[in-house]
């Protein structure tokens, strides 16, 4: 049975099977369950989990109208990924362009810093994905 986690964001799509598309044969997404017929399908990432519904367009407890592109505004989904370079390379052999490219931070977390390797890619609605390569940490340096 699969464990969700606490927090499993769920994103109303245009179409299912172009997402799909993007997210399990570009990025690398496995699908762990799909209700066909509820045009719904429950992603993983490593550690990460979310999940796609077809848009309905009609009123929905589950949307807030109107749905206009780009979808996510405001909102942008940090993804762990063991291999930035990889993912990188896919989305170039797909042709799809990165949102901002990869470099390289550090962020400070009291008298720690901890560092990782990261981009920006839209999906095909607009959601902003970030995905992150750990670098490690190192104490934050004396002043």
């Amino acid at each position: 049975m699969l464990k969700m986690n606490a927090l499993v964001p769920e994103l109303i799509v245009a179409d299912l099977t172009r997402s799909l598309h993007f997210y399990c044969e570009v990025l690398g997404f496995a699908i762990e369950y799909q209700r066909r017929e509820d045009d719904f399908a429950f992603l993983s990432f490593g550690d990460s989990q979310l999940m796609l519904e077809q848009d309905w367009h009609s009123d929905s407890p589950w949307s807030v109208r109107p749905l206009d592109p780009p979808l996510g505004r405001g909102v942008n989904f940090s993804i762990r990924c063991p291999d930035i370079q990889a993912l990188v390379s896919s989305l170039n052999e797909a042709r799809i362009s990165l949102r901002k490219p990869v470099e390289e931070r550090w962020y400070r977390q009291d008298e720690q810093l901890y560092g990782e390797r990261n981009f920006l890619v839209q999906d095909p609605d607009g959601y902003l994905l970030r995905f992150a390569q750990s670098l490690g940490s190192r104490p934050l340096p004396a002043e």
